[in-house]
């Protein structure tokens, strides 16, 4: 395989602003609008992708939230693994058996940020310099949650026809190495081989293979390091498919390190806060992906509700693939 270091374009922050003009959708919605890119899925589309339902096959795909997970590596991260506590559990029940006057049973609770595994990014959650999707002040979100864009808009829109593109299987590895980016003819290229095309109002579930390897060996640099992803041009491709989201198995969906000098996540800069693309971050695709690979079946009912956390700039989710 080339060795995507030696392929990868070098973009100036003039491609950056550049990329943004060229891709900027504010308003298209009207200027009300807070979910972007999920207006694309209508009614029909649900329907129809209802109707891909066949075997009653699910598929989870989040990663369990425990202390296990991935957040331990990024330098300067306030983000870390779920603590699960519990305030009332079996052995205090049992430490006192003389009275059964009240219930008994266990109660808990957790502390977690609220992109530290599977989760989406809400259209709050980066800003192009001082603006947020449909031009919005990034000053509307404070402490107490963003005024705009919150993921709470969402609660209702995150269903619909999912496919997989599942590269590495696609190109015969068991995943990409960290950095290979992912263009535009190798996206058409997957999903051509694998019987699929990719519309508007399509949930895109991308396949690195990098959780599986990281499950496997350790963390490592899992968070924040470098990592297989969509390369920076593929933004374009993005907006003119019409896809209502996109998630991958990696932290950040890009590839890393960044393709824009002295930019951290020069991708994100444009595909949520000027196209509108709520992002995915962070799925578990093993199983779903070793099912299309047997039926050969890479579309399926897709159902990622998010968690209506008001004012939040994303949340934690256990999708759905439903075939």
């Amino acid at each position: 395989m080339t060795d995507p270091s030696k392929t990868r374009s070098s973009y100036t922050i003039d491609d950056l602003h550049a990329s943004a003009d060229r891709n900027k959708q504010w308003g298209r919605w009207g200027p009300d609008d807070e979910i972007g890119t999920l207006n694309h899925v209508k009614p029909e589309m649900v329907t129809a992708a209802a109707a891909l339902v066949r075997s009653g096959k699910t598929f989870g795909l989040a990663m369990n939230y425990d202390i296990n997970g991935p957040q331990r590596t990024i330098k300067d991260s306030k983000r870390f693994n779920p603590v699960l506590t519990f305030f009332g559990t079996g052995t205090d029940c049992c430490s006192d058996m003389s009275e059964f006057r009240d219930i008994r049973g266990a109660d808990d609770m957790v502390t977690m940020p609220l992109q530290c595994g599977t989760q989406w990014d809400a259209l709050s959650h980066i800003f192009y310099y001082d603006k947020m999707w449909n031009g919005y002040d990034a000053r509307l979100v404070t402490t107490t949650g963003a005024k705009k864009n919150g993921i709470e808009k969402t609660r209702n829109r995150m269903v619909g026809r999912g496919v997989l593109l599942d590269i590495p299987r696609h190109l015969g590895l068991p995943w990409l190495p960290d950095g290979y980016g992912i263009g535009v003819d190798l996206l058409e290229e997957c999903a051509k081989a694998q019987g699929v095309h990719i519309g508007m109002g399509d949930f895109v579930l991308l396949r690195t293979g990098q959780m599986e390897r990281c499950l496997l060996e350790g963390w490592g640099t899992f968070a924040g390091g470098d990592a297989p992803g969509m390369k920076f041009d593929t933004a374009d491709w993005c907006r003119e498919k019409c896809i209502a989201a996109i998630a991958s198995d990696t932290w950040g969906v890009e590839v890393r390190p960044n393709e824009v000098e002295r930019i951290f996540q020069p991708w994100h800069w444009i595909v949520i806060p000027m196209i509108g693309l709520t992002l995915g971050e962070m799925f578990y695709l093993k199983e779903l992906a070793d099912d299309c690979a047997i039926d050969g079946i890479y579309e399926f009912m897709f159902c990622g509700a998010s968690l209506p956390f008001t004012g939040a700039v994303g949340c934690p989710l256990n999708p759905m693939a439903v075939k």
